[in-house]
Parts: C-alpha cells; sequence; structure tokens
C-alpha cells in the first residue's frame, strides 16, 4: 500500500508540476515582472534600470490625467454593466415571455432564435471593427445618426458626438453596451430557459403579471449568471482602451473626456517612454479589477447565505 501512495503521488506530481511550472513562466511572472518595473524608471529602451520605490505611485496620486481616467472608468463601470445587464434581461424576457399569454403558460414571441441570432451578431465582430463602424454612425456631417434625425427633421437634435466634451464619453459607452448586449441576451435566455416551468405556471397562477414574474421569480433564479455577467463588464469597463483609442480624436480627447487608465498607459509607454509609470499603472487597474471580482464574489457568498 505505501508502494502504491507513493507511485500515485508520483503520478500527480509529473501530471501537475509541469503545468505549474508553465503558469509561473508564462502567467505569474509578467505579473511579477511588472509589480518590479512600477518601482523603476525604465524607460522601455536603455537598459539601465534605477529603482525609485513608490515614486511612480505617488506621481499617480497627483497626476489630474490619471484622476480624470479613474474617474471616467468609475462612471463607465456603473453605466456599461448596469445598462448591459437591464438590456440584455429585457430582451431575454421579450423573446422567452413575450409572446401570447395563455392562461397558465408564459410563451415566448414568434422566431425567438432568429431574434437571438439578430443580437448576437455583433459578437461576430472584432471590437477596433466595431469601433471603425461606430466612428462612421457618429461622423457629424455624413453619419447615419445625424442622417437620421435630419430625416425626422429633427436638426437640432444633431451633434458632433465624439467632438463634444460632454457627449463623447457617453457616445463611447453606447457602443460598448451595443456590441455586448446580444451576449449576454444570449446567455440570459438560456438560464431563463433553465427555470422550471412549474414555477412559472405558479406565479401566473397567483395573478403575476410579466414584470412581476420577472423581477420576484425569474431574476432570484439567475442571480449568479447576472453577477458573473456585471465582473466580465466590468473588466470591460475598466479597460475600454480599444474602442477609445479608434473612436476618439486625440489622447482622450475632445479635452481630456474620454480618458481612461488603459490608454494613459499606452501613451506613457509608447509615446513618452516611460515603461515604469506605465506599469505603475498596470498594476493599479490590476488592483482595481481584482478589487470589484472580490466584491462580486463577497456579495454573491452572502447572498447564498441568506437564501440557505
Amino acid at each position: 500500500m505505501t508502494a502504491l501512495r507513493h507511485g500515485k503521488y508520483g503520478f500527480l506530481a509529473g501530471a501537475i508540476l509541469p503545468a505549474l511550472l508553465v503558469y509561473a513562466v508564462f502567467v505569474l511572472s509578467p505579473y511579477a515582472q511588472a509589480f518590479y518595473l512600477s518601482l523603476t524608471d525604465w524607460t522601455g529602451v536603455s537598459g539601465d534600470v534605477t529603482f525609485v520605490g513608490l515614486e511612480n505611485y505617488q506621481r499617480l496620486a497627483s497626476d489630474e490625467s490619471f484622476r480624470a481616467a479613474l474617474r471616467n472608468n468609475g462612471l463607465m463601470l456603473l453605466v456599461v454593466p448596469l445598462g448591459t445587464i437591464v438590456i440584455g434581461l429585457l430582451l431575454a424576457a421579450l423573446v422567452n415571455f413575450g409572446g401570447r399569454r395563455d392562461s397558465t403558460m408564459l410563451s415566448g414571441v414568434r422566431g425567438g432564435e432568429f431574434y437571438k441570432v439578430a443580437f448576437f451578431f455583433p459578437q461576430l465582430l472584432s471590437l477596433p471593427i466595431i469601433a471603425v463602424l461606430w466612428q462612421f454612425v457618429y461622423h457629424p456631417n455624413e453619419g447615419l445618426l445625424n442622417g437620421f434625425l435630419r430625416t425626422l427633421r429633427l436638426h437640432a437634435l444633431a451633434r458632433t458626438w465624439l467632438g463634444d466634451p460632454h457627449l463623447a464619453l457617453w457616445a463611447v459607452m453606447a457602443v460598448l453596451v451595443w456590441s455586448s448586449v446580444g451576449f449576454y441576451t444570449v446567455l440570459f435566455s438560456a438560464a431563463m430557459e433553465s427555470i422550471p416551468r412549474e414555477l412559472l405556471e405558479a406565479a401566473t397562477l397567483d395573478g403575476a403579471g410579466r414584470l412581476a414574474t420577472l423581477r420576484r421569480v425569474i431574476l432570484p433564479l439567475m442571480w449568479d449568471n447576472v453577477q458573473v455577467a456585471f465582473v466580465y463588464l466590468g473588466v470591460l469597463a475598466l479597460d475600454g482602451f480599444a474602442v477609445v483609442q479608434i473612436m476618439t480624436v486625440g489622447p482622450g480627447g475632445p479635452d481630456g473626456a474620454t480618458e481612461v487608465i488603459g490608454l494613459g498607459l499606452y501613451r506613457n509607454a509608447f509615446t513618452y517612454g516611460r515603461f515604469g509609470y506605465a506599469a505603475a499603472m498596470g498594476v493599479a487597474l490590476f488592483f482595481l479589477t481584482l478589487t470589484l471580482a472580490l466584491l462580486a464574489l463577497r456579495m454573491s457568498r452572502r447572498e447564498r447565505v441568506e437564501l440557505s
């Protein structure tokens, strides 16, 4: 038995240790290097690296551009996940329960599968392509949005959507919501289809309407899916680099209205040659993302305890 036990441990070690080694080299090692570089003044070109301690983080605290990026990412963290989840839930509910109501059943709309495919279509496009397409939509003179408003004789509502400091960030967030909502509509729709029909029939027999059934029966049963969606969308909102870089003019323009952490990181590293300072921004973004995930997991665990 002892020999078998040692043989089992040897087999497990031989199976796990190579994977752990690969993970350490290709995942943990870059993180460790980024943490170290954030404590240096490395320019990205010179081989001379001077250890400066927490100086880069002290600069972050007094950097107005970084504080503006934090504010913009904070607003995106509120608007993008909330808007995407609410719209995704409503569309999924309409597809699955928006059809003609029988006496004891909530039925889906006709062609529900087609709608799911149509909603999911933006996922087939990469985010840079989506950003380029929406650049044309937002074009002040030849764009689809202003052209549609002028067709409706709503000339006063036409705007330079990406050139107005008060509208540019909202225009970018609308693109992020549009590009994500289809995926979460399909995800929430699959979660709704797994809910036992007996519960929906019982709610219908008790006189609950569609909205009450969604809020009091369906949503609590798929709350885990909503929390997972919030974490992933929060990570997307804390980044936002690709869309902002492609759609806006200048560094976080106009007038810094669309400045985000990822854009400041890129600019400091590859434009100004301040890789150490950029690494400090990356570490700050890492801990913000980690905090978001931990808070979501903690909330999920607390709700499970309360339900049990």
